[in-house]
């Protein structure tokens, strides 16, 4: 069984391959070395799907003929252990990849890399560790839907709902974070939560929290220059993704005149309208429907502290989401959402004057801003 269905034809052909420079051998895709692949590294603290005792897959997999553009966090629901052992930690991958092959029918363990709680860094699904040595196209996974074929998957065991995620863990996902940065070209503006792609609650709303921090250790460990990081990093929802952020542009496609459901699920309504938003104020057209920045900056209001309705709910909606559990939608701007915004404008680095500007939207939807890594 394939678990990776988004990656069609059409997805390749859009990458700029085309018929010609992807042949699919079997199962497999076969296409030219990247021009810039980063180097080999040191990746021996990585512990190989041979190392911890990794079954065969059941169903042959594919390499992703699209590059990478991020890395998406989550948390593995598991219960937080507090044996911190190796030996630990590789029983912990055994028990997901069964769970992920013989409960959900995958062809092998989900994500690319697995983090324990102890800090130790394994191996996920077989070949993610020889494609992040060679800097080079990802394995076709199978952790986020729509994003199987574009974004590196972290599993860290443990949930995050209401508990904090240990500093070991912390710590040796920042190492696993930086790494995949330097070998494929991302930067610390690039990495999400697996709900800003999916309705779910992964990773946690504790978790989240500490995204801030991790990007900005990140982006030291990187040694970025501040003046390389876009003022905004919006999600790019697409429409092969779902969940809370899908929902909130579908408030604001509402607010702007559309009709279309509320719902969080990116349709074929949600598309059309996408689309003529962008047709409409002179931004290109995406095919599969992308919000990109232009979009999301058009589309997003500026909200002051007097404002009402339905931008208010999508604000509202997105607070409550992200675990404000006092804030309710309402769409008028109270004093629940209020605190919960100057404490969201807090994390991100920004003014907490709870107005809701352009970049204030951005944090909000779980994009990246600049001013994050301008914070102590």
């Amino acid at each position: 069984m394939f678990d990776h269905p988004e990656l069609d034809r059409r997805t390749l052909l859009r990458a700029g391959l085309g018929a010609a420079a992807v042949a699919v051998v079997g199962n497999e895709l076969a296409f030219p070395a990247a021009a810039q692949a980063a180097p080999g590294a040191d990746l021996d603290w990585i512990i190989s799907c041979d190392g911890w005792g990794a079954r065969p897959p059941a169903d042959p997999l594919s390499i992703s003929a699209i590059p990478s553009n991020k890395i998406i966090v989550h948390h593995m629901a598991f219960p937080n252990s507090t044996d911190y052992s190796e030996e630990h930690a590789k029983q912990l991958a055994r028990d997901c990849q069964n769970l992920h092959i013989d409960g959900n029918g995958w062809s092998d363990t989900g994500q690319h890399f697995t983090v324990s709680r102890g800090g130790h860094v394994l191996e996920g699904r077989h070949g993610s560790l020889e494609r992040l040595r060679a800097g080079d196209r990802q394995m076709i996974s199978a952790h986020c839907p729509g994003e199987n074929g574009r974004a590196i998957g972290i599993e860290n065991e443990g949930t995050y709902v209401t508990d904090n995620p240990p500093q070991e863990l912390l710590d040796a996902l920042i190492k696993l974070c930086t790494t995949i940065c330097q070998q494929y070209g991302l930067q610390a503006h690039d990495i999400f939560g697996h709900w800003d792609f999916r309705a779910t609650l992964c990773p946690g709303a504790m978790f989240y929290r500490e995204f801030p921090t991790l990007r900005r250790r990140v982006f030291a460990r990187l040694g970025t220059n501040l003046s390389d990081v876009p003022a905004r990093r919006w999600p790019d929802i697409w429409r092969f993704v779902g969940g809370p952020v899908v929902k909130v542009a579908q408030y604001l496609l509402t607010f702007r005149g559309y009709t279309v459901p509320v719902n969080g699920v990116f349709d074929a309504a949600t598309v059309a309208a996408v689309q003529d938003w962008q047709a409409r104020n002179g931004i290109p057209v995406d095919i599969d429907a992308t919000l990109t920045a232009p979009t999301w900056e058009t589309l997003a209001p500026e909200l002051d502290k007097d404002a009402v309705g339905i931008p208010v709910s999508a604000v509202q909606f997105m607070l409550n989401s992200k675990g404000y559990a006092d804030v309710t939608v309402t769409g008028t701007y109270d004093y629940p959402t209020k605190k919960a915004l100057k404490d969201l404008q807090h994390l991100h680095g920004l003014e907490p004057n709870g107005k809701v500007s352009t970049t204030t939207w951005c944090a909000l939807v779980g994009g990246v801003v600049r001013q994050s890594f301008q914070k102590s």
